[in-house]
């Protein structure tokens, strides 16, 4: 029994010394290279994108003027704690929830996209529109951020009955109040389905009214590079 404890002990490191000896020897020629230094991006990339930091592009106006299409921004999933892949919503422990203020990427609850807008209201608290102006728990809401481009009224747009959000829930609406698909249209959000809290623009490309991929069509917007959301 000795013996073969021993045997299995000595066969432990041998499998691992084939690995790095493999891995050496890839290390030797230039192709080799390539794919270790892949493996190695790969090692660090992911788990920083999955758990940590991710990069978006905005692609609508829903949240000008906060944000302008063709603005890419990084985006901090530690504070409200990662979502586990492969779940519907469960997550690891974050530092706190969202706040009324906070600028959210989060998934879609029906379609497989992920839209950004600005929490307005969490749990418990009590939402009203009236006329285009925002309450919240009877409270006239100070927005400076938000913009009108519609001068012409619109009821089911403009005009909300107040609305406790559920527990576990956020209200969000976008910056551009009136384009934007929101929880006016598609219902308070899931804390579950919050994906990350906006932070930082780190590029913004305006495409002059083109597509934002339409590299080829635009200019770079400097001055809102380090802009904090």
């Amino acid at each position: 029994m000795a013996s073969t404890q021993t045997e299995r002990a000595k066969t432990a490191p041998r499998g691992l010394g084939q690995i790095v000896s493999v891995f050496h020897r890839m290390s030797q020629t230039f192709t080799g290279r390539m794919v270790n230094s892949i493996l190695l991006a790969l090692a660090v990339v992911i788990p920083v994108r999955t758990f940590a930091i991710q990069g978006y592009h905005i692609p609508s106006g829903s949240m000008e003027k906060s944000l302008l299409i063709g603005d890419v921004l990084f985006a901090d999933k530690i504070t409200f704690g990662p979502r586990i892949p492969l779940t519907n919503s469960a997550r690891i422990p974050g530092f706190r929830e969202p706040e009324p203020g906070d600028v959210v990427i989060f998934k879609h609850p029906a379609e497989k996209i992920d839209l950004i807008k600005r929490c307005v209201a969490v749990g418990g608290q009590v939402v009203e529109m009236r006329d285009k102006r925002l309450y919240v728990d009877g409270e006239p809401v100070d927005e400076s951020y938000i913009q009108h481009t519609d001068p012409y009224p619109n009821p089911h747009r403009d005009t909300m009955r107040p609305l406790r959000v559920p527990a576990g829930h956020i209200f969000v609406l976008g910056d551009n109040r009136d384009n934007s698909n929101d929880s006016r249209f598609i219902g308070t959000i899931p804390v579950g389905l919050v994906v990350a809290k906006a932070r930082i623009i780190y590029w913004s490309w305006d495409t002059r009214g083109g597509h934002w991929w339409q590299v080829w069509n635009g200019r770079p917007r400097l001055g809102r590079i380090g802009t904090l959301l």
